[in-house]
């Protein structure tokens, strides 16, 4: 009953992130005028505000704080010949079930990795285990009939129709196709690209000659990806587009594990930094590894619906390099001057490479639901709840809101003043409607860590009461401090200082 009340307890969870999402400007169903179009979703005037934020700190962290890691931005449109070399023609594949009864098609895997879950639920985590080590066994040797047999040994069945009635399971492909030409019968297929991954292999000499890179060094990257996947849902966590921020980073083969745990490391201490609680994250280490990896890593949040992957770490060995170089018959070789124990230079070698791969889209969600809070005060008669959304200052949407207590004698005026010499410099807004509790009420809901009140007093002395989103503590300030208060709360170094 415990277990089944939970369970219900984050499913409502969820439903009133998304509500909140949608209500305050965050997120929007995709073409919602003409009932909207599965798992694809706009960002709204908020949402991509804090999207923004996300991609910033990302793109800085990587880039600014490191010599060696660069950025490039590749097309979306690639050769299709780069998606045979990276595997992606043949083996980009979901196994697929249907259930007969139902309709209603499902994820092989994804049904094995739930009854896994509700084994470690139960306080079975070896039966769990085993299961998941069968599984990987099974879909390694493409074994699907005997997946099949497995989701029905489990006693697996559909949620909907409760039988299990299964089709045979089958591989199908993620990627979608299109056509390049001005003439229909001249078109050649090309892919929208399922990974961003694939345009920095591609551009690995050019940056490493123009940029005079020297091994190890990091390429960056943040660019829409597309996959036609079999089952989108909880929310934006699993789309058809989506957005990955990616850094792949090339060594010395022989050292990729030494890179391998630092980028693990690294990585889950960037995700403490922006505020995320220890206990809400934790790494899954990959029973069954992709076609390019010898290690791989997941660090998971723990989302209203469980703890599901935000961001992945893999050591993919030189598998991706080599393929381009055999397929395009270009080198894709770096020379090592360093000496080795010998005395001797490395000399040529195709690299090895170390991937961190965040989801913005799931990052951005798991963001929202880590801030998402409901505040109980008081006792009794007197007890209220207030909700807010607690990002960091850095990240925050609008940094701050400057609110006149009135619309007269002045004080709009006063504080279009001060709106006018801060809005260079910070994303603020300006708002006089309502009550001032109202209008902290709206910013609450927003996330916007600072209101700052425009009075009586500040018409004679130029003092302002700043209010603290967290605490709804207050502090008189003059107005000639407060670009200097809101540069350093809301600034990048906040978060950088923790890395």
């Amino acid at each position: 009953m415990a277990q089944a009340e939970t369970t219900a307890t984050d499913n409502n969870q969820l439903k009133d992130i998304i509500s909140h999402a949608k209500e305050y400007g965050f997120v929007f169903p995709s073409s919602e005028i003409y009932d909207g179009l599965a798992a694809v979703y706009d960002y709204g005037q908020y949402g991509v505000e804090l999207k923004n934020n996300l991609k910033n700190l990302w793109w800085k962290s990587m880039t600014q704080l490191h010599g060696n890691i660069v950025g490039i931005d590749a097309a979306i449109f690639m050769h299709p010949l780069t998606w045979k070399a990276s595997g992606h023609v043949d083996g980009f594949s979901d196994p697929m079930i249907d259930n007969k009864d139902s309709q209603k098609r499902y994820r092989a895997d994804q049904l094995l990795e739930a009854k896994a879950e509700q084994y470690e639920a139960a306080g079975q985590p070896e039966k769990a285990q085993a299961l998941l080590a069968e599984m990987g066994r099974l879909l390694g040797a493409e074994d699907l009939e005997a997946v099949k047999q497995l989701i029905i040994s489990e006693g697996i069945v559909c949620q909907i129709s409760g039988t299990a009635n299964w089709t045979d399971v089958r591989q199908f492909n993620l990627m979608f196709s299109t056509q390049v030409g001005s003439v229909a019968e001249d078109a050649n297929t090309i892919y929208l690209r399922p990974e961003t991954a694939q345009g920095i292999f591609v551009n690995f000499l050019n940056v490493q000659k123009t940029g005079r890179m020297k091994i190890p060094f990091g390429i960056a990257q943040i660019g829409k990806a597309f996959r036609n996947e079999i089952v989108a849902r909880q929310f934006i966590f699993r789309m058809r587009e989506f957005e990955q921020m990616e850094m792949q980073f090339f060594v010395r083969p022989g050292t990729q594990m030494q890179w391998y745990e630092h980028w693990r490391e690294t990585r889950r201490t960037w995700h403490e930094a922006l505020g995320v609680p220890a206990s809400k994250l934790k790494f899954h280490i990959h029973e069954k590894l992709a076609h390019y990896a010898d290690a791989a890593v997941d660090i998971e949040f723990q989302f209203p619906f469980g703890f599901k992957e935000i961001e992945g770490i893999h050591s993919r060995t030189d598998f991706d390099l080599r393929n381009h170089q055999e397929l395009s018959k270009k080198k894709m070789q770096y020379f090592d001057n360093d000496l080795d124990e010998n005395g001797k230079p490395y000399g040529n070698y195709i690299p090895y490479v170390v991937e961190t791969s965040v989801g913005a889209d799931r990052l951005f969600l798991a963001t929202l639901c880590n801030a998402y809070t409901n505040e109980t005060t008081g006792e009794g008669a007197e007890q209220k709840t207030r909700t807010f959304l607690k990002f960091h200052p850095a990240i925050a949407p609008v940094k701050a809101a400057i609110l006149p207590i009135t619309k007269k004698d002045g004080l709009p005026e006063k504080a279009l003043a001060i709106f006018d010499d801060l809005r260079l410099d910070f994303n603020i807004i300006y708002e006089e409607k309502d009550s001032i509790g109202k209008r902290y009420t709206r910013q609450d809901l927003i996330g916007t860590p600072f209101c700052v009140a425009i009075d009586y007093q500040t018409l004679e002395d130029d003092t302002v009461t700043i209010r603290y989103r967290d605490t709804t503590e207050q502090e008189r300030l003059p107005i000639s401090a407060l670009r200097e208060k809101l540069a350093y709360e809301t600034s990048f170094k906040r978060v950088f200082e923790k890395l």
